[in-house]
């Protein structure tokens, strides 16, 4: 029976950990075994967990970060415990997510990995792996990752340096650390982030782009629950503009959904959900805040219930929020940022030049000016041809087969 490990910041919380969930449920119903390491946050799990850490060892990471830019350089001895873990559960596949995050040594992971021969599988879902500082560098524009990173503009964002700029130091390091591995594939989840890897030092290993995925059972097309309107005084007959984020600030476009409330008439309804309790005090009138949620059926009735889903991140790799949307048959309209683009076309939504509002209300009007009825099948049906979670998973599973395969060769 093969043993699949999977390595991530969270266990079955987050769309990462879920991602990680959904690939040991379907390796277990396979036949293998399943174990998920994670740092911090974790909901009850059909595999096997391995917690990496404490509060203590986190908090110690932390300030390791702000005061010396040394993210990912902390956690030696929870690292140390994790990889004698490793050895003695001696797995078939290593599959690596998100391993920043302040719980995690990646030297020391990255030379166990070197050792081993363990095949690694490492899904990308941002850029923090082939940068010298941060997770995404979109706002700033900054490609100097593609050579050497120095100066970094992006110090003040995560993972946050309040004083020291290490960023060419983290990239000679990471550079040297990551490429020590040989047999690694490289999973980006979007052709965008794609595209970055092929330029970047980690384009010496395999590359298979793979997609999220989302359960298309649970999002789905549902009637209007009344108890979810009344819930949150959601307005009768009024068009209904939707945000979803699970963290809301500036880049995710927070602002631009304030100033968009100027803009539209009274007759479009804008729901903004994952607010906090600090956002919810200044959202102005005419905007419905709602609290982060783990009801995906609250939620899934929110997609369906939305004339249009909006979009107005300015830094992403590829949300879920965008086909969580399609899948309850409610239409796009996103900002062109990284791969939020790459699930909409031109009957199910729009893409819209970031910070251009103007187009974003014109966005809006054209598909309200229609029966959601036009977009429903369409957008639906987009969904599960193309992102359902089975499907995509099954491709992390042959993917894992080949590699085990190529190596009894």
């Amino acid at each position: 029976m093969s043993k699949l490990l999977q390595i991530n910041i969270t266990a079955n919380w987050g769309s990462h950990g879920k991602i990680a969930e959904g690939i040991g449920k379907l390796a277990i119903s396979q036949g293998w075994d399943s174990y998920i390491a994670y740092g911090r946050y974790a909901n009850a799990s059909v595999s096997h967990l391995y917690h990496i850490g404490n509060m203590a060892d986190e908090y110690g990471h932390v300030a390791l970060t702000r005061l010396f830019d040394s993210h990912g350089l902390g956690s030696k001895r929870v690292t140390r415990q994790l990889v004698e873990y490793i050895r003695q559960l001696s797995p078939d596949i290593i599959h690596l997510h998100n391993i920043h995050g302040y719980y995690l040594n990646y030297p020391i992971l990255f030379q166990y990995l070197a050792e081993s021969g363990t095949p690694v599988v490492w899904t990308l879902h941002d850029c923090w792996s082939f940068t010298g500082h941060c997770a995404h560098f979109m706002t700033k524009a900054c490609e100097k990752w593609q050579t050497s990173c120095r100066n970094c503009p992006l110090t003040h964002t995560y993972p946050k340096s309040w004083w020291m700029d290490q960023s060419a130091r983290n990239f000679i390091k990471k550079k040297s650390t990551f490429l020590s591995v040989g047999d690694m594939t490289i999973i980006p989840v979007s052709k965008w982030l794609e595209e970055k890897v092929s330029v970047s030092f980690l384009k010496i290993f395999p590359v298979r782009h793979i997609y999220n995925g989302i359960d298309v059972s649970l999002f789905c097309p549902q009637e209007t629950d009344p108890s979810v309107r009344t819930k949150y005084q959601i307005p009768q007959g009024k068009k209904i503009v939707l945000g979803v984020a699970s963290k809301w600030y500036k880049n995710k476009g927070f602002d631009e959904f304030i100033s968009l409330r100027k803009l539209l008439p009274e007759k479009y309804a804008i729901i903004m959900v994952g607010v906090n309790k600090k956002q919810l005090k200044v959202l102005p009138d005419g905007i419905i805040g709602i609290e982060r949620t783990d009801n995906i059926r609250e939620l899934a009735s929110l997609y369906s219930m939305a004339d249009v889903f909006l979009n107005l991140t300015w830094e992403d790799t590829f949300p879920t929020t965008n086909i969580e949307a399609l899948a309850c048959g409610t239409p796009v309209v996103t900002y062109n940022t990284g791969g939020c683009s790459e699930c909409i076309t031109d009957s199910n939504g729009f893409v819209v030049n970031q910070g251009d509002l103007q187009q974003v209300c014109m966005a809006i009007r054209q598909i309200c000016s229609a029966d959601k009825n036009r977009y429903l099948t369409i957008c639906r049906d987009y969904a599960l041809s193309h992102f359902n979670e089975q499907d995509r998973y099954m491709d992390y599973l042959n993917l894992y087969r080949m590699l085990i395969d190529k190596q009894t060769e």
